[in-house]
């Protein structure tokens, strides 16, 4: 333990000394004078002002107390909602005003906006100009000579000098309105131009020098200079706090340095302008609560800094604390979590960072808060993935896992009884018979002297399925018991139920087999001693396919089973609680009996049932070593009914069971407790969010590339990409270091298991709206055809629309490069990767290269095309057996 608190000590060091080394520490010329001018606009909060943001006379006055120590004069844009106010009270503290008269197309406002403007200037004596417009010729909402005849009646009317506010390019190619003002006010906005922070200054210096040389004698004002501090970047163009700062400081040595006439756009942010693309509220010097950005002396630092990092190291060791609860977890263990946990806590410094430095509407507020929302369990996902990694990457190796071949005690249960009695129960539901023999003939083959099997086949009136068992097991000897049962209630449960009543009496211990599976003789004779622990209340097997090589589609299904039961199993029951999944398990019957038996309310049965002994206390055992083969599902359908029917049952259970986890309410612990919490999380909640998020972003895309707004931030966009490399790295190191299969059988593992995704979220889904569904049977065997429906077709439909929505995002970006859009757009490929998959397999399904007789007369044409011996390849499999062709329900 000493060692573990010594390693999470190490990373909480080495992150605040992260902290500390990446500070960021700028240098700028200093600037101790007083700014000739700045834009204000007195309104606060995201209420646009043509609306209901009126300002009040008293807020207008705390702002000029605090510009007045920053500018001698101001400028404004309007002369009515409320900034007539301002002259009067700037008057006050010495500041000259600049006065705006907006223009656009409202000529009724336009007139109130004209004698506003001239009635300002000609009643307050520190008004120093009229500004008649704002790019107003820029946005289309006058022609020049209108305008000009505008700016002449304006003249006439005051005595103080008249100019218009336009983009620099403007004057340049209307030489008539620059001959027609009194100077030329010109807007110089980098930013705008896709110029880089460190080409700002030199660019507005130039289009200043170009205009100076294009009208000499006329004096030329930069009326609008300034770089927002917040935002999305504009191909190089990159807004940012330090970048504003230095910016700045560069800008005003220059233009002192020349003597040239400027106003900084802007005094203070303005949250209503939130619909100038991002960066609209982030051009004041001051932000929002009227508090300085930046110094103008001294180095540029952020002046929070500090206490992000505090919170991130915090956040760190708060999530590192629960490795001290871990069990004799190694120092790499340790090391790899607390990193990780500490990476949360960098992230939720920005996370916090991101929200104080920014300003929402209601829009974007609720974006932003659903989007954190639904990436806390993301974060929780994968924050337990990694832990799987550390734990078998660097961990301590199974303490509780049943080996093959391991000493065991003498199979006794009670005073002398040397071989306690197992009753076999196999369920039949529609069944081939030849598939149903198999597995009665391995049954009769066990290696253990004192057992018997019932057999009930439920709600199958065709006797071409019930005579030739009933047949096979009175030729299999008085052991094997048969029972044609008809209306049964409960699905598989209620034939399970009816089966232990005709259980012999001083059986012990229940062994449940599907129809499909073929035991090895060792089954009961290296499980059965677990059972000498009076404690033990159930032993598990995993599943395994011995018909993986009846295509290529088989195979990867083989793989991404395996999965499961080396890997999760394996972890799962190191703090005794494994999932029970109905195949190759051993119950004891007390333990049964104390649970309830079989329950009809899931169709997850044996998960139900495992739980349910779990909690009562018993303790489950578990073995990875293959003591049986099923057969795999015939058809993809098959298979992703088979996932949607655990998935649903999952849910049922999580639902039913869930008030047992609260405190007191059951004999779980608290790893138990968690285990099986994050194993539902991890699986129906990771799937069910995939897809939910997948669809929230495609709805997303049009307001991205067609509205300009709501653009995802990274705070959002990288933790996506960020789970998606995790559940990568948890998939390929942990196949490696447990699965054994090749690297072609991993990789299509893989997409197999990515290609449910859409079938887990719509069983979540029924499972929300619904109670029960009926129990399907997965059809196995060979005979079942695939359906003419192709299998993959909603799992298409999002998938290209995902594809679409990220090529529409690159295409609408390709003028402003905007960062975040492209990031967006690659997180919208990867939420594809899992409904392709889906839509790779189906096809991969109905087409020939499924065959491995294709692949093999390929290498066989290869060798012989470049002279070669043929490489001997996976065998054909015989060709299948007969069985029913349809999937059948039953009707609870």
């Amino acid at each position: 333990m000493r060692a573990v608190v010594a390693v999470l000590l190490f990373v909480t060091a080495a992150h605040a000394a992260l902290w500390g080394f990446f500070q960021e520490k700028k240098q700028a010329p200093d600037f101790r004078g007083i700014l000739p001018s700045v834009s204000y606009a007195p309104f606060e909060g995201t209420a646009h002002p043509d609306v209901d943001n009126i300002p009040t006379v008293e807020k207008i006055r705390d702002d000029l107390r605090k510009l007045s120590s920053i500018t001698r004069a101001i400028r404004l844009y309007s002369s009515t909602g409320g900034v007539e106010l301002v002259p009067p009270i700037a008057a006050e503290f010495g500041l000259k005003v600049t006065v705006g008269a907006w223009i656009d197309k409202n000529a009724e406002r336009n007139e109130r906006e004209i004698d506003a403007a001239i009635n300002l200037a000609r009643r307050n004596s520190n008004v120093i100009g009229v500004v008649v417009g704002n790019e107003t010729i820029y946005r289309g909402e006058q022609k020049p000579e209108d305008l000009i005849e505008l700016i002449k009646r304006v003249k006439k009317s005051v005595n103080v000098p008249v100019t218009t506010g336009e983009i620099w390019n403007i004057w340049r190619d209307y030489p008539d309105l620059a001959y027609s003002v009194d100077f030329i006010a010109a807007h110089v906005l980098p930013y705008w131009e896709y110029f880089t922070d460190t080409q700002a200054v030199d660019q507005a210096v130039d289009r200043y020098q170009l205009l100076r040389d294009q009208f000499p004698g006329k004096r030329v004002m930069i009326a609008e200079f300034g770089w927002p501090s917040a935002g999305y970047n504009l191909r190089g163009a990159f807004p940012g706090s330090f970048e504003q700062a230095v910016v700045l400081h560069n800008f005003v040595s220059r233009a002192e340095a020349i003597g040239m006439d400027y106003n900084i756009v802007e005094a203070i942010d303005q949250p209503w302008k939130f619909f100038e693309g991002g960066v609209g509220p982030y051009w004041g010097i001051l932000n929002a609560a009227r508090e300085p950005k930046f110094s103008w002396t001294g180095p540029i630092v952020n002046p929070d800094y500090w206490k992000l990092a505090t919170i991130a190291v915090l956040v760190g060791i708060l999530m590192s604390l629960p490795i001290l609860r871990l069990a004799r977890p190694t120092v790499l263990q340790a090391l790899t979590l607390s990193a990780a946990a500490n990476g949360v806590g960098a992230w939720a410094a920005t996370v916090f960072a991101y929200w104080a430095g920014h300003y929402f509407v209601f829009g974007s507020a609720f974006a932003l808060t659903l989007g954190l929302i639904l990436l806390v369990p993301l974060v929780l996902i994968a924050m337990a993935r990694v832990e799987e990694i550390a734990a078998i990457a660097f961990g301590r190796k199974p303490q509780r896992l049943i080996v093959k071949g391991a000493p065991t005690v003498p199979a006794t249960i009670g005073d002398n009884v040397s071989f306690p009695k197992v009753s076999i129960h196999i369920p039949a539901y529609f069944e081939p018979p030849e598939m149903l023999k198999a597995t009665l003939d391995a049954v009769a083959r066990l290696d253990y002297p004192n057992f018997e099997c019932v057999v009930i086949i439920n709600n199958t009136p065709d006797p071409a399925f019930t005579q030739p068992i009933q047949d096979h097991c009175r030729a299999l000897g008085e052991r094997f018991k048969f029972i044609n049962a008809e209306k049964v209630q409960g699905f598989k449960a209620g034939a399970l139920r009816i089966a232990m009543e005709r259980t012999a009496a001083d059986a012990e211990i229940i062994g449940v087999i599907d129809a499909d599976y073929v035991v090895g003789p060792d089954w009961l004779k290296d499980l059965v001693p677990v059972f000498a622990d009076p404690r033990v209340g159930l032993v598990q097997a995993p599943q395994d396919h011995r018909d993986a090589d009846r295509s290529l589609m088989h195979y990867i299904m083989n793989g991404e089973y395996a999965g499961f039961f080396d890997i999760g199993m394996v972890q799962r029951n190191e703090e005794n609680a494994i999932i029970v999944h109905g195949t190759m398990c051993l119950i004891r019957r007390a333990a049964m009996d104390m649970a309830g038996g079989w329950a009809g309310d899931t169709i997850c049965e044996d998960t139900d049932l495992g739980l349910n002994i779990i909690e009562h206390g018993w303790l489950t055992h578990y073995t990875n070593y293959r003591y049986g083969h099923g057969l795999l599902p015939d058809t993809y359908e098959a298979f992703k009914k088979q996932r949607h029917r655990w998935a649903y049952g999952g849910f049922q259970i999580v639902k039913k069971h869930w008030r047992r986890f609260l405190p007191g309410a059951s004999r779980l612990t608290r790893d138990q407790k968690r285990e099986f919490s994050l194993g539902w999380l991890n699986w129906l909640g990771a799937e069910t969010l995939g897809v939910v998020v997948a669809i929230l972003n495609l709805i997303w895309v049009p307001i991205v590339a067609f509205a300009d707004i709501a653009i995802p931030d990274r705070i959002l966009t990288l933790p996506i990409i960020a789970a998606f490399v995790v559940s990568l790295a948890h998939f390929l190191i942990l196949y490696r270091l447990r699965v054994p299969v090749k690297w072609g059988q991993m990789l299509g593992a893989m997409i197999a298991a990515m290609s449910v995704q859409w079938t887990v979220s719509r069983a979540v889904a029924q499972g929300l709206i619904t109670e029960h569904l009926p129990f399907a049977r997965t059809s196995k065997g060979g005979l079942s055809r695939m359906s003419i429906e192709f299998q993959a077709f909603w799992e298409a439909v999002i998938g290209v629309l995902l594809l679409i929505g990220a090529v529409v995002l690159v295409v609408t970006n390709n003028s402003k490069q905007i960062r975040e859009i492209y990031i967006f757009a690659g997180v919208l490929v990867l939420e594809s990767l899992p409904f392709l998959s889906a839509v790779a397999i189906a096809i991969l399904e109905s087409s020939r290269i499924n065959s491995f007789k294709f692949w093999h007369d390929a290498g066989i044409r290869t060798a012989e095309l470049i002279g070669l011996r043929p490489v001997a390849l996976p065998s054909v499999a015989a060709p299948p057996q007969p069985v029913a062709s349809e999937i059948r329900s039953e009707a609870s």
